[in-house]
């Protein structure tokens, strides 16, 4: 079993990544998980209460559910993965019965920040992107998918997203095996990740 971490900034290109290891594994071969799907349940908190919640901070994630679950999963366990629900702000009372596949991904801004979820990776892959583009990104899918509306997201970027990147995630890059400066035409850095991965699964059938 082969457990890879990604991260990179918001609106990096980290999804349009995993979904291209994805294809070329199988998406039957892989197990796929979301720090977004682990941000803390707050139901204690009235609404606008979790709207001023700093979702870039480590603190907001539920890294010790996260860590336990990872673990569940290298032993060969199905989990019960929590669903989080961007509209309100908490997470969902749904859980994805998910079961361990030959790769594991653990994707998130936030994922290489925790020492011993960092210590339970084979691979880890850091997205890089220019801050513009991911601004832009940022925007669109927020107020595409996410239910924001302009003003929210850009004050929320010049607030929290952009001083938590500098403090947070850019470092983190610094624990990274592979830093993949990812455009849409990027198709050699994924290629060379592609091949590590593949090897690696032939070194542990071995």
């Amino acid at each position: 079993m082969l457990l890879i971490g990604i991260a990179g900034g918001t609106g990096s290109g980290k999804t349009t990544v995993v979904n291209q290891i994805v294809e070329a594994l199988n998406p039957n071969r892989v197990t796929l998980i979301s720090q977004d799907d682990y941000y803390n349940e707050t139901s204690h908190l009235s609404y606008d209460e979790r709207c001023k919640i700093n979702f870039d901070h480590p603190s907001a994630i539920d890294f010790d559910l996260l860590i336990k679950h990872v673990k569940k999963l290298k032993d060969g366990k199905s989990i019960n993965k929590p669903v989080y629900s961007f509209k309100n702000h908490n997470r969902s009372t749904e859980t994805v019965l998910t079961s361990p596949e030959k790769v594991i991904i653990v994707e998130g801004i936030l994922v290489f920040t925790n020492r011993e979820l960092r210590k339970l990776m084979d691979i880890k892959l850091f997205v890089y992107a220019d801050s513009d583009e991911r601004l832009i990104r940022r925007l669109r899918r927020d107020i595409r998918e996410r239910g924001r509306d302009f003003d929210e997201v850009i004050s929320r970027y010049q607030e929290t997203l952009k001083p938590m990147h500098d403090q947070f995630i850019e470092p983190s890059k610094s624990y990274a095996d592979i830093i993949i400066p990812h455009d849409d035409y990027n198709s050699v850095a994924i290629n060379i990740v592609k091949t590590v991965i593949q090897e690696a699964l032939k070194n542990e059938a071995k």
